[in-house]
Order: C-alpha cells, then sequence, then structure tokens
C-alpha cells in the first residue's frame, strides 16, 4: 500500500505547489522544493499545519475556481471560528466512496435500510456524507434529521429501518421516549447504530457509560466512527469493535507526541493527516488535535490497515486542574453514568492565578442534596478531584446546549484565556 500513497502523495504535493496560495508560500518560506517530497518519511522535512491557519487563511488552501466548487460545508467550530471548506464534484465522489466503505465496514450492504438522524442541511457535511454513501452503497435512506424522538420512532414503526446513524446521546434520549411511552425498542425493526460524533468506547474498547446504556436497554449493534470535516474522511469499526479502520487510499495518518516526533506503537499521540485525492481545499501534515492510539496487531475481520482507538480527548481542551491533568470525555463518562444526570454543561475558565477552574452545571429534576455526594464520591474516586457544581433544571442546561447553529448538543463551554 505505501507505493501507491507515496505516488498518490508526490500527486498532492505537486497539485497543491502548482494551485495552493497557502502551500506556495509555505514552501518559499521553509525553503522546500516540492519534488524533494517523495516518499511518506519525506513528509517529515514539511511543517505542520493546523486550525489557526485555516481560519486565519482559508481562502488561501482553496486550490480550484469558483466555477468547480459544488458544495461549501463548514466546520463545528468547536475550538474556533468555523472554517469553510470547499468541495468539487470529485471531492463529492471522493466523499460518497468513503461513506460507502465506511458502512460496508460497519456491516451495512445494499439491502439494509439506514435512518439518518443527522442534519443534512446547517452546513454540515456529515449528514450529506452517509446520504451519499448509502445511495452509493445501494441502499435505502429515511433522512429524519435530528431531534423529534415522536417522529423517529413513528419512522421506525412505518418504514422499519436496519441501521440508524445519529449522535449516541441522542439514542439515550430516543430510549427515554420509548420508556415513557410504552414502545419496546428490542421489537423494532432496528439491528445496528452508526453512532457519530461521541465516543462510545474506553481506551481499552470496552463500551464506556453512554455505550453501555444503548447496549444495556436496546442490545443492538453499536459501531464508533470518527472522522473530520477537513479530511472528508472517515475512521470506522467493523463487527470487532477494536478501531476505526484506516482507508489509506484517502489519507496518510501520523500520530505525534509533545515534541512533534511520532510516538511508538500503542502509545498516545495526537492525530495529524494529509489527504489525497482531494482537489478542492487539500491539507498537508494536517494537525487534528485529537489524541488516540493506533492499532497495527491483525484484525479479526481480516483487513489490513491500521486502526485508530478512541479519541481520548483534544489537545487544546486539555485541563490542568488541582495538580491533576484530565480531558473532557473521562469527565463525560462520570456523569452519563450517575442516575438522575438529565443532561449538563462543562464550564472551563482561568481563574486569578492563571490556572484552569473547572464548573459542572447538572440538569436534574432530583434534589440537589440526593445527587452531589454520588457526584462527588465518583469524581473522586475516578479522577482524584472533585469539580465544582452546580445544579439546575433540565430544560434550562438544554437551551443552551441546542442553539439554532446547533449540529448536537454543546457539552463544553470553553472560557479560558
Amino acid at each position: 500500500m505505501n507505493a501507491k500513497q507515496e505516488e498518490r502523495l508526490r500527486e498532492t504535493i505537486a497539485y497543491v505547489a502548482k494551485h495552493s496560495a497557502f502551500y506556495k508560500m509555505l514552501f518559499a518560506v521553509h525553503h522546500i522544493d516540492p519534488g524533494t517530497i517523495r516518499t511518506i518519511a519525506d513528509l517529515s522535512l514539511l511543517p505542520f499545519t493546523d486550525k489557526d491557519d485555516l481560519q486565519k487563511q482559508n481562502q488561501s488552501f482553496i486550490c480550484v475556481s469558483s466555477e468547480k466548487i459544488i458544495d461549501y460545508v463548514t466546520t463545528s467550530g468547536t475550538l474556533g471560528e468555523p472554517v469553510t471548506v470547499v468541495m468539487t464534484e470529485q471531492d463529492l465522489d471522493r466523499l460518497a466512496w468513503n461513506e460507502c466503505e465506511s458502512l460496508r465496514c460497519a456491516g451495512g450492504s445494499e439491502k439494509e435500510i439506514f435512518q439518518l438522524m443527522t442534519t443534512i442541511d446547517r452546513r454540515f457535511m456529515a449528514g450529506l456524507a452517509y446520504f451519499m454513501g448509502a445511495r452509493k452503497l445501494g441502499a435505502g435512506v429515511v433522512r429524519v434529521g435530528n431531534g423529534a424522538p415522536q417522529l423517529q420512532w413513528d419512522t421506525i414503526a412505518r418504514i422499519k429501518p436496519t441501521i440508524l446513524i445519529a449522535v449516541p446521546s441522542f439514542l439515550v434520549k430516543l430510549l427515554d421516549y420509548a420508556s415513557e411511552h410504552g414502545i419496546d425498542p428490542s421489537l423494532s425493526s432496528v439491528r445496528k447504530a452508526v453512532c457519530i460524533g461521541e465516543p462510545i468506547r474506553n481506551d481499552d474498547f470496552t463500551l464506556n457509560s453512554l455505550g453501555k446504556k444503548i447496549s444495556e436497554q436496546w442490545g443492538i449493534g453499536l459501531y464508533s466512527t470518527y472522522a473530520s470535516t477537513e479530511m472528508g474522511a472517515a475512521f470506522t469499526e467493523c463487527e470487532a469493535g477494536r478501531g476505526g479502520h484506516y482507508q489509506p487510499d484517502l489519507l496518510i495518518a501520523e500520530l505525534i507526541g509533545e515534541d512533534d516526533k511520532p510516538v511508538a506503537p500503542g502509545q498516545m499521540g495526537e492525530l495529524v493527516i494529509t489527504t489525497l485525492g482531494v482537489e478542492g481545499m487539500p491539507l498537508i501534515r494536517f494537525r487534528t488535535g485529537d489524541l488516540c492510539r493506533a492499532h497495527t496487531e491483525p484484525c479479526s475481520c481480516g483487513r489490513p490497515s491500521m486502526r485508530l482507538g478512541p479519541i481520548l480527548g483534544r489537545k487544546k481542551q486539555m485541563i490542568k486542574y488541582k495538580g491533576t491533568s484530565l480531558y473532557p470525555p473521562a469527565i463525560c463518562n462520570i456523569l452519563n453514568e450517575i442516575p438522575g444526570v438529565s443532561n449538563y454543561l462543562i464550564e472551563l475558565s482561568t481563574n486569578k492565578l492563571g490556572t484552569d477552574e473547572v464548573l459542572i452545571r447538572v440538569g436534574t429534576h432530583l434534589p440537589p442534596e440526593t445527587i452531589e455526594k454520588v457526584l462527588a464520591e465518583e469524581f473522586r474516586a475516578k479522577l482524584r478531584v472533585i469539580p465544582v457544581f452546580s445544579f439546575e433544571m433540565p430544560e434550562t442546561i438544554q437551551r443552551e446546549q441546542i442553539t439554532e447553529m446547533s449540529r448536537k448538543p454543546a457539552v463544553i463551554i470553553d472560557k479560558r484565556k
């Protein structure tokens, strides 16, 4: 595979050297001859591209004229201002192929009916990608969009989909609705769910609290997937549930440590990607900011590709709290396990000493004294620190989680300097 990847890498380097104002400038500033980048090992000679570059110089990354642009999407803006990504006809074909192969990896086939529970509008890439991928697969699709539990269950009853594509925390809300309205999920046609946007597994591949909650109440197969707008590709689990499979035709993936050097096999590192075959807005050595591990041991499904483990956190979201380093997913895992916690917001701020403060706003109908002790004990036992809690009505939290611009409920508000 390396030979094919390296051929595509050389094509990509030549392409950006000719068409990308940003990479022309980068190569000139660093005195880099693009013709010398011929192998994957040679990538280490190039500087990284990061989200700040995309935000500050967005237009200079575009490699095509406006007449060739078919679709405009934006990133979610979780760590800053949203970035516009443009896509040509060729890029849309690449995206469809990626999701077709991803859904096939998750056991999908032309015999399935996918219920799409994520928006296809709001400048969102994922909804469009899944629709096109299922279409390329030859499967049926019903586009319900996000929210509306009553409509979701009505669609399941009417059309009998076999696979759901959804944010996992919404599946929990769907199960709550079913419990309140006498619906037995086990009697439905649904066999699997492709879970997007939130982790459902721990570092050792066991289901985390969110994944367990869905599995225990429904018993369907859960498939985790990791993707980003910038790379226009996905790492999707197979039935083994041992990491998302890499698609080397579409990307070159590196994992780097704090020293910006490759990490040892199995060690946590930041994912860096180089896109292959992208026409509108290719990226070279783009730092995703996402921390994970690469797994290269053979997979029981027979696919030879490397796999990415669960995203353990985002580099910029690391919290230094009372001498302990934390990432938001670890906090979310605890909150998702506590009965009576309907929803929550994690607010991060900087105190007068310049260190991090953590306030967890808990949405609950229970009396605060009933739940605060349980929360404190769980945080002390699992993270060794106890943040500050405030208790509010779930409806109040929900209004701040979901705005007109939302694609999924927000759980983190980072006000740090």
